[in-house]
C-alpha cells in the first residue's frame, strides 16, 4: 500500500494516511459535483437548493479505502468562482482575492517545484531554504506547511492592512553576535525543532531569493537589550547582586542580555522519531486535529517541513555568548516556561515568577564569575495547556487539581523537543541546573529518569 507521493503508508490501525487522502479526494468529488449545481441553479430562473449528492457523503463512500495516484497533469486543485459568488462565501467588494481558492496540491503536478531540503546537510545551501509563504511569485515553491502566526497574517491580509506581495527589508537586520555553527546543527537527530540557519536567511539564500524572485524570512531573530525587573533592584539593594558595569549595569538592577527568539520548524521525520511513532500517525494527527487546516500534511508527503502556528522561545544569555559553548567555562541554566499571570502580573495563582527571578540572579551571578548564565523562555502557557484550564480558588494547590480535572493531563509541554536549543547554542555541558522545584521536571516515562539525566543523555 503507498500513499500519494509513493511512499509506504504508515501503519496507524484500520484507518491510515491512505484513506484520509481518499476522504479528501471524496470531498473533492462531492465539491464538483456541488459546483455544479449551483451552476444550474444559477442558470434556472426558479430558485433551487443545491446540495452534495447523499451518495457522495455516504458512510460508505467516505470509509472505502481509495489509493490516490500522482496526479501529474493536473494543475492545484482549485474551487470555481460559482461558490465565491454565492451568498455566503462572496468576497467584498475590496477584496484582493482572485475567484480560485487553491485547496490542495500534489507532487509532480505541473508548475509545482517545491526547493530541495536535505535536513541536516553541512552546508547551508546544500540544505537549502525553508520557503513557507503562500505569495503568488513563491507559492509553487514552497517546501514547508504553515507558519507561525500564520493566523494573524490571514487576518491582516484579508483586512487589507497587509500587502499579500510585501517583501521585507532586512536592512541593518544581520544577528547582534556570531552564534555557531556547531557540528549539533549537522546531525539531523539532534535538531529537529527549529531551524539552524533561520536567523541567517537574508544573507544566507540572497542569491535565491533575488534570482527565484521567493519570499523566504528568517524564524531566528538575534539582538542585544538591556532588562529591568523591580526585584533585580531589590535585589542590588540587599547585595545578592553587586553592580559590575558589565552583566548587572547600575544599582538599578539593569542588565545586559543578548537575546535569541526563536520560532519552531519541525522536521516532521525527526518530531515523529523523537516521540517514538511514525511520521504518518505525526500528519495525521496533526491533519485532524487542526480541523483539517493543513490538507497538504496529507497530499504532500514530499513536504518535510511544518512551521507548528504555536508559541516560540527566547533565549537570554548573561555574559559573553561565546562562553555558552566552551566546556572549559562553568555554565548556569534556568528551564523556563510561560506563566502570564506569575511572569508578567504577579498573580499569586502559582509560585512561577519568583523561580524566574531565581534564575535570572543566579544565571547573572555566574557569567559575573567568568561563566555563562542562561535562562530560555519557552511559550507554553499552563504547562501547554492554556490558561482557561487555571481556575479555582487563586490558590496553586487548587489550581493543579483543577488543570488535570478539565484537560486530563497535569502537563502537555512534551520536553522531548526542548534539548533542540541547547544544541543549537552549542551547550555540551551543564554545571547549575537552576531550579527551585520539589517535583520531577519530566514525567514521561519513555524518557526514564529525571531532568537532569535526560539532559545528560541528550547532550553527550
Amino acid at each position: 500500500m503507498t500513499t500519494a507521493n509513493g511512499d509506504p503508508a504508515a501503519s496507524s490501525g484500520p484507518v491510515g494516511t491512505e484513506h484520509i487522502a481518499g476522504i479528501l479526494e471524496q470531498m473533492q468529488k462531492s465539491q464538483a459535483e456541488l459546483l455544479a449545481a449551483v451552476k444550474s441553479s444559477i442558470a434556472t430562473p426558479t430558485p433551487a437548493t443545491a446540495s452534495a449528492p447523499a451518495s457522495a457523503l455516504s458512510p460508505a463512500a467516505l470509509s472505502a479505502p481509495v489509493t490516490i495516484a500522482n496526479p501529474v497533469s493536473e494543475p492545484p486543485v482549485e474551487a470555481d468562482n460559482a461558490l465565491t459568488s454565492s451568498p455566503t462565501l462572496s468576497s467584498s467588494p475590496k477584496s484582493t482575492f482572485t475567484s480560485r481558492i487553491i485547496l490542495t496540491t500534489y507532487p509532480n503536478q505541473i508548475g509545482i517545484n517545491p526547493f530541495p531540503m536535505n535536513w541536516g546537510a553541512e552546508n547551508p545551501e546544500e540544505r537549502g531554504p525553508i520557503v513557507v509563504s503562500r505569495a503568488p511569485s513563491t507559492i509553487r515553491r514552497r517546501n514547508a506547511h504553515g507558519g507561525s502566526y500564520s493566523i494573524y497574517y490571514a487576518l491582516a491580509v484579508a483586512s487589507q492592512q497587509l500587502n499579500a506581495d510585501h517583501r521585507p527589508d532586512f536592512t541593518n537586520t544581520e544577528p547582534a553576535v556570531n552564534i555557531g555553527p556547531f557540528p549539533q546543527w549537522y546531525d539531523k537527530k539532534k535538531i529537529v525543532a527549529m531551524d539552524p540557519w533561520g536567523h541567517l536567511p537574508q544573507t544566507l539564500f540572497k542569491d535565491v531569493m533575488d534570482k527565484d524572485n521567493v519570499d523566504i524570512r528568517p524564524t531566528i531573530a538575534v539582538t542585544k537589550a538591556h532588562m529591568r525587573l523591580p526585584e533585580l533592584e531589590d535585589s542590588v539593594r540587599k547585595g545578592r547582586l553587586v553592580p559590575d558595569g558589565k552583566v548587572c549595569l547600575n544599582d538599578k538592577g539593569e542588565l545586559a542580555v543578548t537575546k535569541f527568539a526563536v520560532e519552531p520548524v519541525w522536521y516532521l521525520p525527526g518530531v515523529a522519531e523523537r516521540f517514538g511513532i511514525d511520521e504518518g500517525t505525526l500528519r495525521r494527527s496533526l491533519f485532524e486535529h487542526t480541523g483539517g487546516s493543513y490538507p497538504e500534511l496529507i497530499t504532500r508527503g514530499d513536504i518535510k517541513i511544518f512551521l507548528p502556528p504555536i508559541g516560540g522561545l527566547t533565549v537570554y544569555c548573561f555574559g559573553d555568548p561565546a562562553k555558552m559553548s566552551d566546556a572549559s567555562v562553568r555554565l548556569a541554566l534556568r528551564i523556563h516556561d510561560e506563566c502570564n499571570g506569575s511572569d508578567v502580573f504577579g498573580s499569586d495563582i502559582c509560585t512561577c515568577r519568583p523561580y524566574l527571578i531565581y534564575g535570572i540572579e543566579e544565571a547573572v551571578k555566574e557569567a559575573q564569575n567568568g561563566g555563562s548564565g542562561v535562562v530560555i523562555y519557552f511559550r507554553k502557557e499552563g504547562r501547554a495547556l492554556g490558561e482557561v484550564t487555571k481556575r479555582g480558588e487563586d490558590r496553586a494547590s487548587d489550581y493543579f487539581k483543577r488543570t488535570e480535572n478539565i484537560a486530563g493531563v497535569k502537563d502537555m509541554r512534551f520536553q522531548a523537543l526542548m534539548p533542540d536549543i541547547l544544541h543549537w547554542l552549542g551547550i555540551t555541558k551543564i554545571d547549575r541546573m537552576l531550579s527551585m522545584s520539589k517535583y520531577v521536571y519530566l514525567k514521561d516515562p519513555r524518557q526514564r529518569g529525571s531532568f537532569i539525566r535526560y539532559l545528560r543523555n541528550k547532550l553527550y
